[in-house]
């Protein structure tokens, strides 16, 4: 029996609210890498403050989505290590190309590289936490819809890894965060076209914990890490004093010929 799945079961909350976060989390890393620059011995934890940023961001637009996802013939539970491994995924993935694209600059050679790994991390979060998913079914996905999913994630994680280091000044941050968050959210409701699930003959209640219990106070704990990542940008004294954006040319590697 092929079980009816309802990606929108709340509307147009879970993917507005979603786009939200990933545009969030997005503007936030932005932010916390050009600060980078100027931070000296403290770069690396600026650098690490971003990638967070923008992993949490993308994990839980990601969550969010799943909150409004349904297969209304079965209940869906969430395994708690794989939800976890899911948000490791993305931090790691995006610290990893941000830190190539900050010390190494982007050049075509570097940014292909940094922005593949990256994507992939991106996809591996994504199906990590589809993998956590526990039902009463068996899941299959539709190879080619994967495929653009991918595609989509590595070149929307590329597109970020160059905006990481050469986007200048706070509307610019803002508009590519909005863009990020377009294709973050594409890459997800594409990743979810490709889900179909064939249900066993008698369905039962997932035999996972369910969503409210896992997924829920991992958002929340995202949330807080945004909130105060944000408290942080907001504070800090570069931001207040102004960017010197000639400054910031000089000593990024993507301004080097």
């Amino acid at each position: 029996m092929q079980g009816t799945i309802d990606g929108y079961s709340y509307g147009l909350i879970t993917p507005v609210a979603g786009y939200i976060m990933a545009c969030l989390g997005s503007a936030l890393g932005l932010r916390c890498t050009v600060r980078s620059v100027r931070s000296g011995r403290r770069m690396p934890g600026w650098l690490a403050l971003g990638a967070a940023s923008i992993g949490c961001g993308i994990w839980t637009m990601h969550f969010i989505g799943m909150l409004g996802f349904k297969v209304r013939e079965t209940a869906i539970g969430y395994d708690g290590p794989l939800t976890l491994a899911s948000l490791l995924f993305a931090v790691v993935s995006v610290g990893v190309g941000v830190s190539a694209v900050v010390y190494r600059g982007t050049r075509l050679p570097v940014l292909l590289t940094a922005g593949l790994f990256t994507g992939l991390g991106v996809a591996g979060m994504h199906y990590t936490g589809m993998a956590a998913m526990q039902m009463e079914g068996t899941v299959r996905y539709d190879p080619t819809t994967v495929a653009v999913s991918v595609l989509i994630a590595v070149v929307a994680a590329t597109a970020a890894l160059w905006a990481a280091v050469s986007v200048r000044g706070l509307s610019a941050a803002i508009g590519a965060s909005l863009v990020m968050g377009v294709a973050v959210t594409g890459m997800h409701y594409t990743g979810m076209a490709a889900f179909s699930v064939q249900l066993h003959t008698h369905t039962t209640a997932a035999a996972g914990t369910g969503s409210t219990a896992v997924v829920l106070p991992t958002l929340v704990g995202a949330l807080a890490f945004l909130i105060v990542a944000g408290t942080i940008v907001v504070f800090d004294p570069l931001l207040i004093l102004g960017d010197d954006e000639a400054d910031i040319d000089r000593r990024v590697p993507s301004a080097r010929r």
